[in-house]
């Protein structure tokens, strides 16, 4: 069920909100303002150490020295926060990995940490989501 509620807003600080969420492809300010909440409350559990969601991508040179060890290693030591892992060869050097994972936040981003810091690891990213029912 929706509810509606008003809200004031500086006219400049109206307008910086138009300009953000115009090239976003909003329909409206409400979706907007509705994502904006979610991505707070997100955030919060990830702060909270609560039970979450995310995908850690890392991009990497595969003829690093015993890398793709390392990073099997970790998985494995992690197995319980790993969902999937997808394997994907971008060129003659270079492969990406993207791996799912979910489990209380500090352990996800304890995995991520540690695999982006890994030696050879190019660049690393972990997007992060929610299990919570408040994503509707």
């Amino acid at each position: 069920m929706l509810k509606r509620f008003s809200i004031s807003l500086d006219e400049k600080l109206l307008d910086q909100f138009d300009n953000y969420i115009r090239p976003r492809g909003y329909s409206n300010r409400s979706e907007a303002v509705r994502d904006l909440i979610r991505k707070a409350l997100v955030s919060e559990e990830w702060q909270q150490d609560g039970e979450v969601v995310g995908v850690v991508t890392i991009v990497y040179n595969h003829h690093q020295p015993q890398l793709q060890e390392k990073i099997t290693e970790l998985q494995h030591r992690y197995h319980h926060q790993i969902t999937s892992t997808t394997h994907v060869h971008m060129e003659n050097h270079h492969c990406l990995e993207v791996t799912i994972v979910k489990g209380r936040a500090s352990q996800v981003r304890e995995l991520a940490e540690q695999l982006i810091a890994l030696r050879g690891v190019k660049d690393g990213n972990l997007a992060m989501s929610s299990t919570g029912g408040h994503l509707h």
